[in-house]
């Protein structure tokens, strides 16, 4: 079964989604900007979502996570969570 690894952000408005995604694009750390702003858990970790396969998340965030080029930040996801940012760091 194909895995894959990913990190992600969490924020309530898509328009804050697209502030953080050109802070990222900027230079800015996915991972620090995780920990600042991602109301997920995970952003303790800067987002990372560990190891998992199709079907274990949302559908919406399966749809880019198993499709999406690796390593490119993507997004804004609406989710019934809200607005991610997703980058696939790695799958196979």
């Amino acid at each position: 079964m194909v895995q894959a690894t990913a990190r992600h952000l969490l924020v309530d408005s898509e328009a804050q989604c697209l502030e953080l995604k050109q802070q990222i694009l900027d230079g800015a750390d996915f991972g620090d900007v995780a920990k600042a702003h991602s109301s997920c858990p995970s952003s303790a970790q800067g987002g990372d979502l560990g190891s998992f396969g199709p079907g274990m998340m949302v559908r919406e965030f399966d749809e880019v996570v198993f499709s999406a080029p690796l390593n490119e930040v993507q997004g804004p996801v609406k989710t019934q969570f809200g607005y991610h940012l997703l980058e696939v760091t790695s799958r196979g």
